[in-house]
Formats: C-alpha cells, sequence, structure tokens
C-alpha cells in the first residue's frame, strides 16, 4: 500500500506522515513546496497543488490511498485522475458543517460538501472525517496579542469542540490502515465544549501570563479582519458564532478511531504557549 498524504506541510498532514512512516506504510508526501518538507527517512515528497490539475498524474501514480484536505476547484478532475490511477480509498479531511442544514450554501461547508459529494459520486470508496474546531484555531490570537496587547473577540462566549490535531491524525492513520473502517463519515470533536474566554483561560495557565480580552463589535472585528480571509468567511463565522451560546455537541468518534480519549485543549496550549509568552 502507498498512501499519498496532500497538504504534509500541515499540522494534521505532517503528523499524518511520521505516524505512516512509523508504522511501515510506504507514504508519498504531498505539498506545493515539497523542497521545503522535513520528511522522515524514506518518505519521498511529490510537488501537489489541489488546484493544479497538472500536478494530479505524477503525484497519484501508483497510489492506492489518499489522506486528502479538502479543495474543491479542480476536485472533479482529482477524482477523474484518482480512478484513473486506481485509488482504492480516499479518507477526506472536512468540516463539521457540512453537517448542519445550510451546508449546501453556508461558504465554509460548500467546499467541503462538494469535495464529499465527488467522491461519493466516483468508483472509490471515501471516509469522511467531519473535524469541529481545530485547536489550533486559537494560535492567532497570538499574532494579536503581541501586536495590539489584547485579543480581540466579537463573541467570547462563543462556545466551540477544539480538537487536537495530532487526533486527527491518528484518526487518520486508523481509517487508512483498517479497512473495517473505511466507507462510513466520522465527526471528530474535542472531549469539552469551551467558550472563548475558557480557552484563553487554558493558554493563561500554560504560558503563565495573563492575556487581556477585548470584546469588539461584530462590525469592527469584521473591518478589521485578516486579509487572507475572504469577506463571505468572516460573515459565515460571526453567523456560526453568534450561534454558539451554548455548549455543542461532542461524539466520541476520536476515541472510537484512535483507542484513546480526545486530548483536552490544556494539552494543546502546554504544547503552543511559547508564542503566548511574548
Amino acid at each position: 500500500m502507498t498512501v499519498l498524504v496532500t497538504g504534509s506541510s500541515g499540522k494534521v498532514g505532517s503528523h499524518l506522515v511520521r505516524l505512516l512512516a512509523a508504522r511501515g506504510v510506504s507514504v508519498r508526501a504531498g505539498s506545493r513546496s515539497p523542497e521545503k518538507l522535513a520528511l522522515p527517512e524514506g518518505v519521498e515528497s511529490v510537488k501537489l497543488a489541489l488546484d493544479e490539475p497538472a500536478d494530479f498524474p505524477a503525484a497519484l501514480a501508483g497510489v492506492t490511498s489518499v489522506f486528502l484536505y479538502c479543495e474543491a476547484s479542480a476536485i472533479g478532475e482529482f477524482v477523474e485522475r484518482a480512478e484513473e490511477a486506481g485509488v482504492e480509498h480516499v479518507v477526506v479531511m472536512s468540516a463539521d458543517a457540512v453537517l448542519r442544514p445550510d451546508a449546501a450554501v453556508n461558504p465554509i461547508a460548500a467546499p467541503h460538501l462538494a469535495v464529499e459529494q465527488a467522491l461519493a459520486a466516483s468508483s472509490i470508496t471515501s471516509t469522511p472525517l467531519n473535524c469541529g474546531a481545530l485547536a489550533s484555531n486559537a494560535l492567532p490570537w497570538a499574532w494579536q496579542l503581541k501586536a495590539r496587547g489584547t485579543v480581540g473577540l466579537p463573541y467570547p462566549n462563543s462556545y466551540a469542540d477544539p480538537v487536537n490535531e495530532r487526533d486527527v491524525a491518528e484518526a487518520a492513520l486508523a481509517v487508512l490502515t483498517d479497512p473495517a473502517l473505511r466507507g462510513r463519515s466520522y465527526h471528530l470533536t474535542g472531549p469539552e465544549a469551551l467558550t472563548f474566554t475558557q480557552h484563553i483561560a487554558a493558554i493563561e495557565a500554560a504560558a503563565g501570563r495573563s492575556i487581556p480580552v477585548t470584546e469588539v463589535p461584530p462590525a469592527v472585528w469584521r473591518a478589521n479582519k485578516p486579509d487572507f480571509m475572504p469577506g463571505d468567511i468572516a460573515d459565515a463565522l460571526l453567523d456560526l458564532w453568534a450561534a454558539s451560546s451554548s455548549p455543542v455537541p461532542l461524539t466520541g468518534d476520536v476515541e472510537k478511531l484512535t483507542g484513546h480519549p480526545a486530548r483536552p485543549f490544556t494539552e494543546w496550549a502546554e504544547e503552543y504557549a511559547g508564542p503566548f509568552r511574548g
């Protein structure tokens, strides 16, 4: 078996490459900039940008399974090339937004849904991992803190279910290496629902410092959104946070796949406390 891991420079993809290599699985690490990857011995790299179909044939040649980040712009071509290459199974790192009633029109959910649907209509077995909020979504707060001395939140009491990227990678490893787990979807969440204020408290404890929080009007947050964030995504996030005033539902799918409880957010905070210290 040869597994192609897309997005191998990302937090989930990089963890997964190491886990597969340690298991003795043949791994091909795909990245837009493969020369920048730090890979375990014996792991080959390949140029693969999911919005550049010219990369697909070489990346997929001889591949049995794929770990696929959701990029919808060329998903039709990707599925066609994967079928031609004889790919049998694709694990999709998707979002739990696709589980909501407005998934087809929600700008966060729609690209993930398009990828899932394209694979479901193909001859390839697919296994979506519908992830809740990734723990690393908290990392940009460190940049705010450094630049402004405070973390500005439009909805500080909004709830999320932070899931550790290591748990997502371990869940993907399980599905990629156990055929009995394939062909169904899994909803991956953290072990607890936390408000953003509780996220900050966990980071404060790990960093050993106070982290000021400023509640900002949604319109002000929208006007100062990161430059890389499209406006429709910013609007969808504000709607999501406004609607998440009570704890979000949790699942046991991480433990079902990995054999251990989902890692608490405090573990992520300990690992990534450095950028918050100053």
